[in-house]
């Protein structure tokens, strides 16, 4: 059954090219809006705090501080209304899933650039 599932994404899941990002990078997306008959696109800049899953049901997680509160997102990789994604900053973490930086205010809640 496993192997019939894989199948199924490998051969019907379009695949998109993106760049290589992790936990800890800041990173834009862009992704699309449908309101009614139109459709815009919006972006979303943030922290990643986590990514999980493999192959068509990858997920990850942006966080991001809009004013006084924190923002997250949970973005699949696959999903067909994303349309790029850019790499603003590596940054350099010891851990793949960061969830202590929801804790963290003010300079605290900095992360070193790896240059």
């Amino acid at each position: 059954m496993e192997s019939l599932v894989k199948f199924v994404e490998n051969e019907f899941v379009q695949k998109k090219e993106f760049p290589k990002f992790s936990s800890g990078d800041t990173i834009t997306v862009y992704y699309e809006i449908k309101e009614g008959e139109k459709t815009r696109t919006q972006f979303f800049r943030g922290v990643v705090i986590q990514r999980r899953g493999s192959g068509a049901t990858e997920t990850f997680t942006i966080r991001k501080m809009s004013g006084t509160v924190g923002v997250e997102r949970i973005f699949p990789v696959n999903m067909p209304a994303l349309q790029k994604i850019e790499v603003n900053k590596k940054g350099k973490v010891r851990r793949s899933r960061i969830f202590y930086f929801r804790g963290l205010t003010g300079k605290k809640a900095r992360i070193k650039e790896v240059r």
